[in-house]
């Protein structure tokens, strides 16, 4: 279900400690790729309660005129902005509304630096406008990869796009002056942490001059924690006591992560795949707290 909306702000000030950027911007509320393990799943209770963040797509039909009230006020010190951080920009109903799109004219016309995550190849529509975005402003690409197994994939995001997909818009993106990123993450424990499915993602990202990669293991908090227990009860009913065990808190033992994060860093170093993503970013999105392995 499609219901559209007015708003009277376009940009969200940031205030954590850990995110590297200081402004988020999100064109739609509510996200068509069903990611299990979907992290907004808590944001979004203020709208409905947090019950259809998968099944309603709220539209901001206004946010290119909210946003170029916000970019041209003498006030905007053209900052770093994250387009997406909550819902994918790319996500299907993007092709009909190609709001993006004119968000990223605007972005050209008050160079505005932006970083954007996707896990969709739609974001190749806009490759003209990106690259002209570059030559104004610093642009960072990063594609999410979680599985190369498209059976697990279709359980864990059915409604994503195939993991082949999205390497194909490193592999178009290359070469363009955009800062360009693997996001492996999050991995989830005993599903696609094996060392197997973590080689076959370095070993074809190692095949495009990808500037880095930042892993991560998933966190369960509030109602993403509910959701996702629920599916592995009844995708893989045999791990639930072990996710459990696992995830007594919102964060996995370390144990179990400082296993998996050493053979991240043997397998990095076997495909030359770099953990540094500060040689493409702008000076004011370099935190400390994101030197992720």
């Amino acid at each position: 279900m499609v219901e559209e909306i007015k708003i009277k702000k376009a940009l969200n000030r940031l205030h954590s400690k850990f995110l590297p950027y200081k402004w988020d911007l999100n064109i739609y509320r509510g996200c068509s790729h069903r990611c299990q393990y979907c992290y907004a799943l808590y944001s979004h209770r203020y709208l409905d309660g947090g019950n259809n963040f998968f099944d309603t797509i709220y539209v901001k039909t206004n946010i290119v005129e909210a946003l170029e009230k916000e970019l041209s006020s003498k006030k905007w010190k053209r900052e770093v902005i994250n387009l997406g951080g909550v819902t994918d920009s790319y996500q299907p109903i993007e092709e009909k509304y190609k709001l993006t799109r004119e968000v990223l004219k605007l972005m050209i016309k008050y160079r505005t630096p932006i970083v954007i995550s996707t896990k969709s190849d739609l974001i190749l529509r806009d490759m003209d406008l990106l690259i002209e975005l570059a030559s104004v402003a610093s642009v960072n690409v990063a594609v999410t990869i979680t599985t190369m197994d498209e059976n697990i994939r279709k359980k864990i995001e059915p409604g994503g796009k195939p993991s082949e997909k999205r390497l194909e818009v490193l592999k178009q993106l290359a070469g363009k002056n955009i800062g360009l990123g693997l996001h492996m993450m999050p991995i989830l424990p005993m599903i696609t942490d094996s060392e197997e499915n973590m080689e076959k993602i370095f070993r074809e990202v190692s095949k495009v001059p990808t500037d880095y990669a930042i892993c991560g293991f998933l966190n369960l908090r509030s109602t993403t924690r509910i959701i996702f227990l629920d599916f592995i009860k009844r995708d893989f009913p045999n791990l639930f006591n072990d996710y459990l065990k696992l995830y007594q808190s919102p964060f996995i033992k370390k144990e179990y992560a400082k296993n998996v994060y050493e053979k991240i860093w043997r397998l990095k170093k076997k495909y030359n795949i770099k953990s540094d993503y500060k040689k493409n970013l702008p000076k004011e999105i370099i935190p400390k707290q994101l030197d992720l392995l």
